[in-house]
Parts: C-alpha cells; sequence; structure tokens
C-alpha cells in the first residue's frame, strides 16, 4: 500500500522485531501512529526536534520503573538495541499500545484514591532508586503578588468598555482575583526552604492514568514531563488536579487524605514539608493568572494548555479554606488510619 508524505518511511518498522505490520495508523494530533501486528499492537512517535541526551534519559528511567514491576510502559529495543531509531534526520520511539480507560479521581472509591497515592509514593521511590542524587536547591522561587495585580490590572485595562454578559463575568471574576491577591499578599511562602527534592513524573493526572477493568492503574504516561524539584510538590499539585471537583466546590478532602495516605505508606515524608507544599502551590495558583487570561479574555485557546476547567473556581475555594488545607493534608501523618472518616 503506497504511503502519504506524512507516513513513517516504508522500511522503518523492518528495525525492531516485531513481525510483518499492518500500516501505520495515524492518531491523535501529533506526529504519532498505531501499528498493529499479527501478535500486539504499538504506538509508533516521531520526533522532529529534540534533545538526545533527555530523551534517552527518559528511555532509561522508564525501562527501569518498568523492570521494577511499575505501571510504566518501557520503550520497545530495536534489533541494534536501540531504544531511539533515526532515519531522514528523524528520530522514532516504538513503545507497546496502552490499554484501559480514564477515570476521573472523583470517581475512584476511597480505597482505590489510596492506592494511587501508594502508586505514585512508588515511583517516587523508584525513581530515587534508579537516578543519581539531585542537587539540593535551598532557594526555591516564589510568583510576586504585585506581579500577578499588574497582570490582571491589564487584563481589566483590555476589556471593552461596554461589552455583553460575558465580558461582566470576565470584570468580576478579574475584580475577584486582585481583592485575594491584595488580601493575601503577606502570605506569601518564605523564599528559603529545605525539602526532600527528587526525580518527579511532573504531570501526574488523570489524563496520563490509564485504568483497567478492576480499578487498577495499567499505565502511567506522559514521561515527557520528566523533571526534578520537592517530592511533596509534586503529591500536592497531582491531589489538586485530582480531587478537584468542576465547580466552586474546591478540593474532595477525603479522597485527598486517603490518597496523602498511600504515598506516606511508599515513599514517607513528614508533616512539615506537606504543610509548606500546600502552602506554595495554593499561592502559585494564586498568582498565576494566566488561566484567567485563557478563560475569559482568550477562552478559544484556552483547550490548549491543558487546565483543568476547576482551576478558577479552585483558587477561590482553596484560599478561603488555605488553614483547613494545611492541616487536613498533612493528618496522615498525625493520625491512625482507623480515625479518619473516609473509612467510617
Amino acid at each position: 500500500m503506497p504511503t502519504s508524505q506524512n507516513d513513517p518511511p516504508p522500511r522503518l518498522l523492518r528495525r525492531w522485531e516485531i513481525g510483518d505490520a499492518e500500516p501505520p495508523v495515524p492518531v491523535g494530533d501529533g506526529r504519532c501512529w498505531r501499528v498493529d501486528t499479527a501478535d500486539a499492537s504499538y504506538f509508533l512517535r516521531e520526533y522532529e526536534a529534540y534533545d538526545r541526551r533527555a530523551l534517552l534519559f527518559r528511555h532509561t528511567v522508564t525501562t527501569g520503573l518498568d523492570a521494577a514491576g511499575l505501571p510504566v510502559l518501557a520503550p520497545v529495543p530495536a534489533r541494534a538495541g536501540r531504544t531511539l531509531v533515526t532515519a531522514g534526520g528523524l528520530g522514532y520511539v516504538l513503545h507497546p499500545w496502552v490499554t484501559g480507560r480514564r477515570r476521573g479521581g472523583l470517581e475512584l472509591t476511597f480505597g482505590q484514591c489510596e492506592r494511587l497515592g501508594e502508586l505514585l509514593g512508588g515511583l517516587h521511590a523508584a525513581l530515587d532508586r534508579l537516578t543519581a542524587p539531585v542537587q539540593q536547591s535551598m532557594l526555591i522561587s516564589t510568583p510576586c503578588a504585585a506581579d500577578a495585580m499588574v497582570a490582571v490590572d491589564q487584563m481589566l485595562d483590555a476589556l471593552p468598555g461596554e461589552g455583553n454578559d460575558f465580558d461582566a463575568l470576565t470584570e468580576r471574576r478579574l475584580r475577584e482575583r486582585r481583592a485575594l491577591l491584595n488580601e493575601f499578599a503577606d502570605h506569601q511562602p518564605p523564599e528559603m526552604e529545605v525539602t526532600t527534592v527528587g526525580h518527579l513524573h511532573g504531570a501526574f493526572h488523570e489524563g496520563n492514568l490509564r485504568y483497567g477493568g478492576s480499578g487498577n492503574v495499567t499505565a502511567v504516561l506522559g514521561w515527557d514531563s520528566l523533571t526534578t524539584g520537592p517530592v511533596a510538590g509534586e503529591l500536592v499539585r497531582a491531589a489538586a488536579r485530582l480531587f478537584a471537583d468542576e465547580d466552586e466546590r474546591g478540593l474532595d478532602l477525603d479522597r485527598v487524605r486517603a490518597f496523602v495516605r498511600g504515598h506516606r505508606a511508599a515513599f514517607p515524608l513528614d508533616a512539615g514539608q506537606i504543610q509548606s507544599a500546600v502552602h506554595r502551590v495554593w499561592w502559585e495558583r494564586l498568582c498565576d493568572v494566566e488561566p484567567l487570561r485563557d478563560r475569559y479574555l482568550d477562552h478559544d485557546r484556552r483547550a490548549g494548555r491543558g487546565l483543568p476547567a476547576s482551576d478558577v473556581g479552585l483558587v477561590t475555594w482553596w484560599s478561603a479554606n488555605l488553614e483547613l488545607t494545611l492541616d487536613l493534608f498533612a493528618t496522615p501523618y498525625t493520625e491512625l488510619p482507623a480515625e479518619s472518616p473516609a473509612y467510617g
């Protein structure tokens, strides 16, 4: 069958020992294809501009995580043993095809939330074993509330003088955020902080998780986001993405507590680090006004950022419940499991 100019090179798939393959079928919006053989299916991805060293490091990490029994899909080695195959100046990587379906965090039972937290902790523990120690940084930059207020003022100035109802809603939301920034300006986290740092997944949320019929995670995707930073920060960010309601009801705190408890079982930190991370992640969201720009001033572009629909409402709820969240995120480090309302 003839191939179009956008298809991978015709002889490319012979570089892997996967048997005779059907013509690749494009999937998604990028340069990706599904490849079917008589025995299995695969996911082929093309890289046009890439950091070879960083890409091969990710392959080493995901291969190690897969070998450790975690639900991570290692790249398929080519005949020469390489995980990155080049052809025509482009790079190609082959993975097993992902099975399973997406599930929102609020669909999970408390037990499943705890197992998901334990999975994230297991990934952190394995990453700690598989990678070299990360240089401990004493300085963690902190957003400035004054800069965020300037950005909000610029957005307000850009609104039409006599707009429609949507413009009126935009103005109200912007003024609400400015009022919050002004109210909590003295709640900025400290610049200096000592915490447990390491290699992190970087994007642990429902879009990168696949579940099987039993409710267990079959694959953790999104390893292009692999990064370094405070482990507690990834834990709090993951909880905020997974367990936020789609309106202004905020976080499901019982599920958050189960998630943190599971993480503690696999990669224990301490209550102080957890509370510091809650403070910092809340502050970062408060000062991040780009979701407002995308949702209201340029809402047609918003989908490209991958921001959760609950982001704007969550900031308002979180600001009103900051002390509650500081305490509750840390309770798995101070209470017995039987005392949790999540388990009755």
